[in-house]
């Protein structure tokens, strides 16, 4: 208990939230750093994906060397990088940008490659171009799943990019860090408490835009589908089944006598 009372005393002290070491600045950084992760792994993963699901060919083998990278451990990666002369924001930029394409990489392909070839078929027939039927056919189709892999891509470089206290980068790991270095361990508890409250938070607000930016046609397709699979399927009748099997026996005690 006297670590948590710690914590809540650490929290309530304004002077812990204002200044350059301040927990609204590191707050900031921390998201800028998110941020800048996030889309430099969209700008590599997004395309290949894409491409990858539209020509249904490949996606495999892309989606299987993606998800390689989830065998690097990001703090591995944060030392290699550390060990080149790369530090800070830059570090931990590209540490979180590797961690980030797996979700994002798999989740365009998958989208893209269920979408319902009949749909495809159709859209070809009213003479649309690969391009067109690809942008304002399958995309919008495959939306709601790329950005489930955005969100949940976001949500994990957030709860990584503390580490980058750790190769001189500053975001709200400095805090837990620098309680570490301290024994101040209600600092500890604090600075992963902020960390924790800002990945719920972050992904609160991304499954609501996700639901806003989903078009309404496709979102209630989703839910009829879902409606569909949750529909009990009744029971087949005990009854007519009874009196099938019963019917040849019946007709033979009312045959004609011998």
């Amino acid at each position: 208990m006297d670590v948590l009372t710690d914590a809540l005393a650490w929290l309530n002290d304004p002077l812990n939230w204002s200044g350059t070491n301040g927990v609204v600045a590191l707050t900031l950084e921390h998201l800028r750093v998110t941020a800048l992760a996030v889309l430099l792994a969209a700008a590599v993963s997004l395309p290949v994906g894409v491409a990858l699901g539209h020509a249904r060919r490949g996606a495999t083998l892309g989606v299987v060397v993606a998800n390689t990278t989830r065998a690097l451990p990001t703090l591995a990666l944060l030392t290699l990088l550390a060990a080149t002369g790369l530090f800070g924001a830059t570090a931990t930029v590209l540490a979180c940008a590797v961690f980030a394409v797996p979700p994002l990489l798999t989740n365009t392909v998958t989208g893209l490659g269920g979408v319902d070839r009949d749909v495809v078929d159709a859209a070809r027939g009213l003479g649309m171009s690969g391009r067109r039927r690809l942008w304002a056919v399958e995309v919008p189709l495959a939306g709601p799943l790329i950005a489930a892999g955005a969100r949940t891509a976001a949500v994990q470089v957030l709860a990584t990019v503390p580490l980058a206290a750790l190769v001189g980068g500053r975001s709200l790991g400095t805090v837990i860090v620098t309680g570490f270095g301290t024994q101040r361990y209600g600092q500890v508890l604090a600075g992963g408490l902020l960390v924790a409250a800002l990945c719920l938070l972050t992904e609160g607000v991304l499954a609501l835009a996700q639901r806003l930016l989903t078009p309404r046609g496709v979102r209630e397709a989703g839910s009829s589908r879902r409606s569909r699979r949750s529909r009990p399927t009744p029971a087949k009748a005990a009854v007519p089944q009874a009196a099938a099997v019963a019917a040849p026996a019946s007709r033979g005690s009312n045959g004609p006598a011998a």
